[in-house]
């Protein structure tokens, strides 16, 4: 499994692309404010996501991927539990390999193994195999929301 530690400037970096998302360093042994599932798992609070050197570099990412799929106004109120449809949380899925493609030493495979070992449920059996061969809703959900382009790269834009 993927962590925060091994990748903190990197996860840092690109999470600060998505401003005003602001990654927070907690303590080890701290409590994860904003963490729907507990510690070690990312927490959202407000336009901060809490992250610990335990926390899995995909639930960071996942976290992430909520903020920017969200509207606005669910950014403003945004108090551990992002909520959303279906269709928003396969898009944030979707949403967390292409950001992971942006971090320098974490393959697609390592995550999509880290997301399968996490438990993670898709029709196909597989993280690898749904985003390979069943997430066109997913990708059809983030180009109308603007968030990736029509060749399927990031955009770099929060959902209005």
């Amino acid at each position: 499994m993927q962590r925060y530690r091994d990748h903190r400037d990197a996860v840092d970096d690109l999470l600060r692309r998505f401003a005003p998302l602001e990654p927070v360093r907690v303590p080890a042994g701290e409590p994860i404010p904003g963490s729907y599932w507990g510690g070690p798992e990312a927490g959202l609070l407000g336009a901060r996501i809490f992250l610990r050197d335990d926390t899995p570099v995909h639930s960071a990412l996942h976290e992430a991927g909520h903020f920017v799929c969200m509207d606005a106004g669910r950014r403003l109120a945004l108090d551990t539990d992002a909520g959303g449809e279906v269709a928003e949380e396969d898009a944030v899925c979707y949403l967390q390999v292409l950001m992971a493609d942006q971090l320098g030493g974490i393959s697609r495979d390592q995550l999509f193994a880290d997301m399968d070992a996490w438990g993670y449920s898709f029709r196909l059996g597989n993280a690898q195999a749904w985003f390979e061969r069943d997430a066109e809703e997913a990708r059809d959900w983030l180009r109308r929301y603007g968030l990736i382009d029509r060749f399927g790269a990031l955009t770099w834009r929060l959902r209005a």
